[in-house]
This record gives C-alpha cells, sequence and structure tokens, in this order.
C-alpha cells in the first residue's frame, strides 16, 4: 500500500485514473516504475487475488497469483463493477497491459487475465460457465472452433451439455484459440474450470501446443487455507487413583481394523462349509470363534452355506454413466415424492366423438398441407382449456403463498435416448390445433437431436404425459413436475360393451383412461375432480374446443 499511495501521488499517469477511482471497488491497473518500485524483484508476488465461484453479482474475483514478470512493468486486473474495457482504458492511459478484460467476463464466467514467468505470452483462460441457475458442472458436446482459428465476439466456441440440455457458447472477446485443454465429451466439468486458452496474437499460438492447465488452482488454493487445521493431539494425565480396565490385545485390533480373530480349526472349518466368518459371533475367549460357532451355524443353516455375495459376483453386467438429463430428472423426482403430497384421481372419457373430428380435420390438414393432428394435440388443447376453467389447477405452492398462473403454458413429456424432456407448449388455451400439432412435433424433434434451448422447457405451468398412444399403457400415475401442482397421465384408448337403451340391447364404445396426479397442498380433491369433469366435457364434445 505505501508503494500505491505513493505512485497516486507522484505518477502523472495514475492521476488521470481518479474518475474511475471513484466508480465501484475494484483493484485498479497500477503501473510501476524502476525507481520507485526498487525494492520488487522479478518473480515476488504483489498481490494474491484468489478465484471465486461467481455465484452472484457481488463476486467477480480474477483467479491466479499475478508475479512481476519485470520489476518495471505490473499489472493487477479489475474486480468488478466497472463498465468498460480495462485493458481499452489502461492503454489509452499509457500502462502497459497482460492480456485484455472487458465487463462481459463476469456476464459469462469465462475469461480472466493471466500473466505468469514461465515464459508464455499474455494470454486469457476459458473457464467452463454456469449457462443456467441450477448448472455447478457441464460436459462438452463438441467443438466448433479448432485450435488455431480466429475468434470474434458472437461467433459459437463449443456446445456444452448442461444439467437441462445442451447450449451454445459463445466468444466474448477477439483474439485466436490457442490452446483447447478439454476435448470433445470431456465430462464432469465444474463451472469455472479453464478448458481453452486464448490469446491476441496469432504469433503467441505456437507457444501453446504443450501447454497444460495447472492441476491446482486458486480455487484449490482456496480450499485448502480455508480447510480447517488438522485438530491437534490432546494430551491428558492418566489419573493415578483411577486405572484404566485391561483390555485384551485381540479386542482393540479387531475393533481397529475389523480383524476377525478365530482360531486355525474354526477357520479351516468355516472355509470348507463356505461360512462367512463375518456373520458368526464368537463365544471363545475376547470373542474369538471357535470350532463349536461353526458346527453350530452348520446346523442351523446347512452343511453347504453360501455367502450373500457368492450368487452376485457371477452376474454380468455393465455400467452406465449418468448423462446430465438424467442426473436431473433423478433429483427432481426424488425431490417431488419427497416433499409433494401426491393423490391421484383416474376418471374414463369415451373418444368416439374426438375421433371423428379428428379424422374430419386431418382430411383438412392434409387438403392445405399441414401437419395431421394427433390425439395427444386434441388431450393437450383440452387440458389447456379445462385449466382456464378452473384456475385452481394452473397454479404452485411456495411457503408464503399460492401463486395462480393466467398464463396456460402446457409441459409435454418426450421420451429420447438420452433421457426424458418436457417441452413446453406456451399460451395453448389461445392456439389453435393446428399451431399446436406443429409446435409439438417441432419441439419433439429438437429434443431427440438434443437441442433444446432454456426457452423451450422452462415457464410450464401444468404437465401431460401420454403413454396409451405411442407404447399402449392401460392406465398409469404420473409424478409431479415441481414447481407444478399438476400432471395428466393419459392411457391407452380401448373398446368396451357398453349397455344400451333395452335390457337385451348393447352397443360398442371406446374409453380411454385418464388419471390426475394433484399436489393436495393446492388442490383439494373437489378441485380436481371438477378440473377432471371440465377436462372429460372438452373430450366427449369435442366441437365445444374449437368455439
Amino acid at each position: 500500500m505505501l508503494y500505491a499511495s505513493r505512485f497516486l501521488t507522484h505518477s502523472r499517469k495514475i492521476r488521470n485514473a481518479s474518475n474511475v477511482l471513484r466508480s465501484e471497488p475494484a483493484i485498479l491497473v497500477r503501473w510501476f516504475s524502476g525507481g520507485t518500485c526498487s525494492s520488487i524483484g522479478k518473480g515476488d508476488d504483489l498481490i494474491e487475488i484468489r478465484r471465486r465461484g461467481f455465484n452472484s453479482s457481488t463476486d467477480g474475483l480474477l483467479s491466479g497469483v499475478n508475479r512481476a514478470v519485470d520489476p518495471n512493468i505490473y499489472i493487477v486486473g479489475w474486480v468488478r463493477g466497472f463498465n468498460g474495457n480495462i485493458s481499452r482504458m489502461a492503454k489509452t492511459m499509457g500502462i502497459p497491459v497482460v492480456g485484455s478484460i472487458s465487463n462481459k467476463s463476469l456476464q459469462m464466467h469465462l475469461i480472466r487475465g493471466f500473466a505468469t514467468d514461465a515464459g508464455l505470452p499474455p494470454h486469457q483462460e476459458i473457464g467452463m460457465p454456469s449457462l443456467s441457475p441450477t448448472m455447478t458442472e457441464g460436459n462438452i458436446a463438441r467443438w466448433l472452433k479448432k485450435e488455431g482459428d480466429k475468434i470474434s465476439p458472437g461467433e459459437v466456441l463449443c456446445e456444452v451439455e448442461t444439467d437441462k440440455a445442451t447450449v451454445e457458447m459463445e466468444c466474448m472477446e477477439e483474439g485466436y484459440l490457442a490452446k483447447i485443454v478439454l476435448g470433445d465429451g470431456a465430462k464432469e466439468i465444474k463451472v469455472g474450470q479453464v478448458i481453452a486458452i486464448t490469446v491476441e496474437e496469432e504469433d503467441d499460438i505456437a507457444k501453446f501446443k504443450g501447454y497444460e492447465a495447472p492441476k491446482g488452482g486458486a480455487a484449490d488454493g482456496g480450499k485448502k487455507s480455508s480447510a480447517s487445521p488438522p485438530p491437534m493431539k490432546e494430551v491428558a494425565e492418566k489419573p493415578a487413583s483411577s486405572p484404566q480396565p485391561n483390555v485384551s490385545k485381540a479386542v482393540e485390533s479387531s475393533k481397529a481394523g475389523d480383524r476377525i480373530f478365530s482360531s486355525p480349526l474354526a477357520k479351516k472349518l468355516a472355509e470348507d462349509h463356505n461360512v462367512p466368518l463375518q456373520s458368526i459371533k464368537g463365544t471363545g475367549p475376547d470373542g474369538r470363534i471357535v470350532k463349536a460357532d461353526i458346527e453350530d451355524y452348520l446346523a442351523s443353516y446347512g452343511k453347504e452355506a453360501t455367502t450373500p455375495f457368492s450368487e452376485a459376483a457371477t452376474l454380468d453386467y455393465t455400467d452406465l454413466p449418468h448423462t446430465q438429463i438424467r442426473k436431473v430428472t433423478a433429483s427432481r423426482l426424488l425431490l417431488s415424492k419427497q416433499t409433494i403430497p401426491h393423490y391421484y384421481l383416474t376418471v374414463d372419457t369415451c373418444v368416439d366423438k374426438l375421433m371423428e373430428l379428428r379424422s374430419q380435420l386431418n382430411t383438412l390438414q392434409e387438403a392445405s398441407g399441414g401437419k395431421r393432428i394427433s390425439v395427444n394435440d386434441l388431450v393437450i388443447k383440452a387440458a389447456a382449456l379445462a385449466l382456464r376453467k378452473v384456475p385452481q389447477c394452473n397454479s404452485s405452492w411456495t411457503n408464503d403463498y399460492i401463486r395462480q398462473y393466467h398464463n396456460v403454458n402446457i409441459n409435454v413429456a418426450v421420451q429420447t435416448d438420452n433421457g426424458l424432456y418436457v417441452p413446453v407448449v406456451r399460451d395453448a388455451d389461445k392456439k389453435g390445433l393446428s399451431k399446436i400439432a406443429e409446435e409439438i412435433k417441432h419441439l419433439a424433434q429438437k429434443a431427440k437431436d438434443n437441442s433444446l434451448k432454456s426457452e423451450d422447457y422452462e415457464g410450464g405451468t401444468f404437465t401431460v404425459s401420454n403413454l396409451g398412444g405411442p407404447f399402449g399403457v392401460k392406465q398409469f400415475c404420473a409424478i409431479i413436475n415441481p414447481p407444478q401442482s399438476g400432471i395428466l397421465a393419459v392411457g391407452s384408448a380401448e373398446k368396451r360393451v357398453i349397455p344400451g337403451v333395452g335390457p337385451d340391447q348393447f352397443k360398442y364404445a371406446s374409453f380411454m383412461p385418464v388419471t390426475l396426479s394433484c399436489d393436495h397442498r393446492v388442490i383439494d380433491g373437489a378441485i380436481g375432480a371438477e378440473w377432471l369433469k371440465a377436462f372429460k366435457g372438452y373430450i366427449e364434445n369435442p366441437e365445444s374446443m374449437l368455439l
């Protein structure tokens, strides 16, 4: 601080930065001349800036330990809050700059200035960005740029598989991609971990050919420094008047290392008959297993006892790694079943008129070149209109209030090879059947291609899951997709014989069972029944959906 105060007073160039000092807190660019900073040698640590996680608007420290490469020149990058390009500002002031730093790096959590005394030119390390509110780690699907390519702001560097979808990561500053640290298919990369190196000058690319990212970074250093020191050994004086009870060495070592003590004869008898010694409680001295213990075990469980793991050890299996979408689906559904009080309501809906109307509409669609309308499209439209009619079901629970939504956005469950996706059809109650059919087919294809964006699945207020039409499942109960309070499970339609007017009369009709899963904190039983009644009315009288 003594050097800093002298320079703020004596340096004409630093004096020009007074306007910047009045802005948000920042560690400003400093320029040390050889005369004023004579005590600072090459490689001295001038300031250590530890990396933080960029999890809030107040976090923003750049990582790394900056060292004096030359006693005459030393630069410290900004921390946060400056609305501009620090590098450009410093160059305007005539101060040498290591790398370039922009306020965009705070938004994407990607780029930080870096300088070492290892002979590397000025460069920037690009870290794994946080591309969704719940993202803590990600996978690199593929790189769209190669090492040595020129990059410009807005160009896509790579595709990152987040906890919800595959997202394109854009470049924030101009330069050259010098080194790809983690290549295609790299998995479980923590947010902030270095994935690539960029430089400003094309001639510097070759200098990073054999570059390897440091295994221990500022983040690790912060963890190590913040870790509590190992507990000191407590030294207690043993009272002379109360000697410790004698404990056998066998018992002590058994507790310490889980060693099982048995006599040689008992051990051989156990091996001959495949008896697990762990399941036998010894009756010998100090808990030692003796021959009588093995004989008692064989008398109780048979002459040829087998270990519980002998059968499992012969199984043939393959361990499949979890995908990001599988991890998220597992955690959210587990949270739903543990925290949401589910109850279920089931009704049978007659779909004869619905199938007839669908046939007529598809004839018109084919004539006009439009998409065919499926039964699921009609179900989504009926569910949306029922939610508008019974808005209590279009709500979600919070600890302080029940939030009732004015938009009816329907999530549609889509099964893919990568996992379960739920893209959303927004304002489904206000859209026509042809528009709904077109959107669902487009979203389903994007889900299968693993190219859904965050806006394609966020913001839903109700979910529809149909296992009847595609898979022939008769009836099932779905798990609520939090923070929603309801999900409709649609089964397959089947023909049934129903009584006619007279005693000997009957007729056939097709019925489709549907089950509504409700959050009892939000939807009471009578409200759920009212919604199902409205839904059934639209399905059995589908012309009312066109009004």
